[in-house]
Parts: structure tokens; sequence; C-alpha cells
């Protein structure tokens, strides 16, 4: 993350509108959807709901509990891997993602599998469903750090939750802001100040953004969750498992058994 000289395709820390997270967020991961799903498709597979690089599963922590004859919407669902696992376990499911591309590796997806759920492109801030209409939304590293609003898009989810309806949501979690992203040694020295709250860009030749992703402390999360309207009753960080040494990006086993990677957030509106 470091800043590039001027002139040439750069790295670095400023502020940026909704406007140019919403066209850079979708234009990156339109391009990057076939590669993404190459690398990590075989790890969170077709039908699974995957939380994190840490390999935690729904299907062992149950943190949206049972969804059985419950209607649920999965935000920035990318391959929708998770929202056919809900489907599978009884639920009434919407996946939802920004980027075509990637809705274009769920449907792939749900031809392999034979699991198919409805696949709705829609900007996260302004969620295309009525009021009350979900009793649990869920997101599993998803919109969240794309979006330059993210308490708005926590007040959106609380609009179309029924009261009662879960929110959980997985992010990367926010004191690895602190390091560079690196799996090795590299990547074990602090060198980023945790409460600079200007995104990562990635921009082009112009000063065009081209990749934007959001950082907020801990405690911005939990102000946003309760300024929504939420209570939350778990923050889960999970430890770096025995014997996993798969790396993901910044995730590895080194890094992971030092500090945590992921932060899961549990909530539900009154």
């Amino acid at each position: 993350m470091e800043e590039q000289p001027t002139g040439q395709a750069a790295t670095l820390r400023r502020t940026v509108t909704d406007d140019e997270s919403r066209v850079a967020s979708r234009h990156w991961w339109d391009l990057d959807a076939d590669d993404y799903q190459e690398e990590h498709g075989a790890f969170l597979g077709d039908v699974d709901f995957i939380w994190c690089p840490e390999g935690v599963r729904e299907a062992d922590v149950h943190l949206l509990g049972d969804v059985r004859g419950k209607r649920v919407l999965e935000l920035g669902c990318g391959a929708a891997a998770a929202a056919r696992w809900l489907d599978g376990q009884g639920a009434d499911v919407i996946a939802m993602d920004l980027s075509g591309g990637m809705l274009r590796q769920a449907q792939q997806a749900a031809d392999r599998s034979g699991v198919r759920v409805p696949l709705v492109q829609a900007d996260a801030l302004a969620l295309p469903f009525a009021t009350s209409s979900f009793d649990t939304v869920c997101t599993a590293f998803g919109a969240i750090p794309f979006v330059a609003d993210s308490g708005e898009l926590m007040n959106e989810v609380a609009r179309v939750l029924r009261p009662g309806g879960t929110w959980v949501f997985s992010i990367t979690h926010p004191m690895r802001w602190v390091f560079l992203d690196e799996p090795g040694k590299e990547g074990l020295l602090a060198v980023h100040p945790y409460f600079d709250r200007r995104p990562y860009v990635e921009q082009d030749e112009d000063g065009v953004p081209t990749y934007v992703e959001q950082h907020r402390t801990l405690g911005d999360r939990i102000r946003e969750v309760v300024a929504a309207g939420f209570v939350l009753t778990d923050l889960i960080e999970p430890e770096w498992p025995p014997g996993h040494e798969q790396i993901w990006g910044q995730w590895s086993p080194l890094r992971g058994r030092l500090f945590p990677g992921t932060a899961i957030f549990v909530c539900y509106l009154p």
C-alpha cells in the first residue's frame, strides 16, 4: 500500500465519493471475477457457507440460527455459494451483488451444482426490496468494505429486516489495516495508522479510482451497528485453526497465529 510516483498507476490513501467507490468496485469485480473464482473457488465450494479465510463454516457455528422457512438476503454474494447452502437448509434466499461478473460466476456454479437461487444485481446502499421483507441478512466479506458510507448500508439492512431479524457480517479485522498486505514476515511490521480512516485506493494514470477498500476502527463498526438500531450480541475473532496451511492474500498461518484477521458481527433488530 505504498504511494507510487506521480504519473504512474498509484496506490494511496485518499477520500473518495460513493459514486467513485461504486464505479470502481463494480468494474474491479467484473474484471476479477474469473481469476478470483479460479483462485478461491475450491476453498469456498459451490454449495457451502464459509465466513472467512480461517475456514469458519456456518454449518459448525450456526450464527444465523435455524433458517428453515426464513426469508434470507445474502449481500455481496459473489458466486453465491452461501446462498445455495442456505437454500439447502430450507431458507427462502435471494443472493445480491453489485458485480455482473460475480453473478455470472454464481450462475455457472448453479449450473454445476443444480442449486438455483434468485440472483439480483443491485447497490447495497439502495436495496431494491420492501421494508421489513427479510428475517435474516448476511454477508461474508461482501459490500461493507467497498462503500464509502457503510453507516447508510447498516440503515438499509435495518430497513429491509423485520423486527427481531438477524444481521450477521464478516469483515477484515480492523487491526489488519495497520500492517502491509503481505502473508510473510514482512507483513508483521506495523506501518499504517489505525486511526487513518481514509480508504486504500488504487487509481490509474488519470487519477480515476480502480479499486477502493474502506477502513473503520472496531469502535466505528460498533457505533454504525448501534446507530442503525441493532443490538450487537457477539463479536467473533476467529483463531487460526491448527493444520490450516492455506494462504489467502494477506491471511496466512504465520499472521493468523499472532493476531486476528477476521471480525464477525452478530446482531439483531429489536
